[in-house]
C-alpha cells in the first residue's frame, strides 16, 4: 500500500515532520497518526505540564494500536538537537538510559512522529531523579470489581487526603481505574515514598475493607475488590500521564477530572475526539498541582506505626 506524503507541523518555534499522516492508528475509530498529533497539539499545555522535566518512557505503536508495542526508554540516535534528555540508571543491571525529558510541546509531537501513543513519566524530575516529587495513588480494580467501586474508593481517598491536609488531583486512567496524584516535597527517596503510599493504602483498606485490598500477590486478591497499587511509587515504575492517549482501539485518554465529577464520571467519555473540546472549555485541571506541595512525613509515621504493629510488606520493588 502506498504511503501518504509527509506533512510539516509548526509547533511553537519548531517545525516537526509527520510521516505517513494518514496511517490509521486506532481501528475502532479510524483516527490517524495526524489525528493523534493534532490531539496533542490541542491539549499542549496539559501534556507538557504532566511531563515537564521528567524522565519519560514512550509506548510506541509503529503500525498502529493492535499491532506490536515497543517500550522505548532510550532516545534513539539521530534525534533533533533541540530534544532534551535526562539520564537514569538501573543499579540492579549496571545500565543507564538517556530518556526523553519534555520541556516544550514540539518534543511531544516529535515523539508522535516516532509512533508514540502513550507517555509514561517517572514521578521524579531531572533536578534529582532519585527524589520523587509526586505521590501516585493508583486505584486498580480487579477483574470483577465494578467501576462504581472505583468511584466510592476515590471518595474515601479524598476524605483521607483532606484529613492529612494534602491536595489530590484525580484523573481517569484511560482504562478501568482511577489515579490520584499528590505533589510532594522531593526530600525522600523512592523507598520511603513507596512505604508511605503503602501506609495510605492500608488506611483506605481499614476504612472500607469490603471494597479494598492491599494484598500483594495478585492470585491471592479477591477479584471483586479494588487494589490500591502502592507499588506504582517504586523506582522506575511509570503510569500513563495526564492527557496521555492510551494504546487501545477507541483512543481513550487519561483525563484530569474534578472531585465533583468523581461520583458520576464515565471514563469512556474521554477520547481524542472529545477531550480537546473539554480542554478548550476547562483548561488544564491539573494546572495548580505545583502550588499544592505536601510533606509525606505523616505517611512515614503511619508506615512506622504499621511496621511496629507487625505489618509486613511482601513486595520487592524492582531496581531499588
Amino acid at each position: 500500500m502506498p504511503t501518504s506524503p509527509s506533512i510539516e507541523l509548526e509547533v511553537g518555534e519548531r517545525t516537526v515532520r509527520i510521516s505517513n499522516p494518514d496511517r490509521v492508528y486506532f481501528p475502532a475509530t479510524g483516527a490517524t497518526k495526524l489525528d493523534l498529533a493534532r490531539y496533542y497539539l490541542a491539549v499542549g499545555p496539559g501534556i507538557v505540564n504532566a511531563l515537564r522535566e521528567r524522565p519519560c518512557m514512550l509506548h510506541r505503536f509503529p503500525k498502529g494500536v493492535g499491532e506490536k508495542k515497543v517500550h522505548q526508554k532510550r532516545v534513539p540516535a539521530g534525534a533533533p538537537p533541540w530534544l532534551e534528555t535526562v539520564r537514569v540508571t538501573f543499579p540492579r543491571y549496571g545500565l543507564h538510559a538517556d530518556e526523553l525529558c519534555v520541556t516544550e510541546l514540539a518534543q511531544v509531537i516529535w515523539a508522535v512522529q516516532m509512533s508514540t501513543v502513550e507517555f509514561h513519566p517517572w514521578n521524579s524530575r531531572r533536578a534529582d531523579v532519585e527524589k520523587p516529587d509526586e505521590w501516585r495513588i493508583d486505584l486498580d480494580p480487579m477483574p470483577k470489581c465494578p467501576f462504581d467501586t472505583v468511584r466510592k474508593v476515590a471518595a474515601v481517598a479524598h476524605e483521607v487526603l483532606d484529613e492529612l491536609g494534602a491536595v489530590g488531583w484525580p484523573k481517569t486512567t484511560g482504562g478501568h481505574g482511577m489515579h490520584v496524584y499528590v505533589r510532594i516535597e522531593p526530600t525522600h527517596g523512592f523507598t520511603d515514598v513507596r512505604r508511605g503510599a503503602l501506609a495510605f493504602a492500608r488506611e483506605i483498606e481499614r476504612r472500607v475493607p469490603d471494597l479494598v485490598t492491599t494484598t500483594w500477590w495478585r492470585k491471592d486478591r479477591d477479584p471483586k475488590k479494588l487494589f490500591v497499587d502502592f507499588n506504582q511509587n517504586a523506582r522506575d515504575h511509570t503510569m500513563a500521564a495526564a492527557y496521555s492517549v492510551r494504546g487501545l482501539p477507541a483512543a481513550p485518554v487519561s483525563t484530569p477530572i474534578t472531585w465533583a465529577e468523581v461520583a458520576d464520571v464515565d471514563p469512556h467519555d474521554f477520547t481524542i475526539a472529545t477531550v480537546p473540546d473539554r480542554f478548550a472549555k476547562l483548561g488544564d485541571l491539573h494546572a495548580g498541582i505545583d502550588q499544592a506541595v505536601f510533606s509525606i512525613d505523616p505517611l512515614i509515621e503511619w508506615a512506622e506505626r504499621d511496621e511496629h504493629a507487625g505489618a509486613v510488606d511482601e513486595g520487592v520493588p524492582d531496581d531499588e
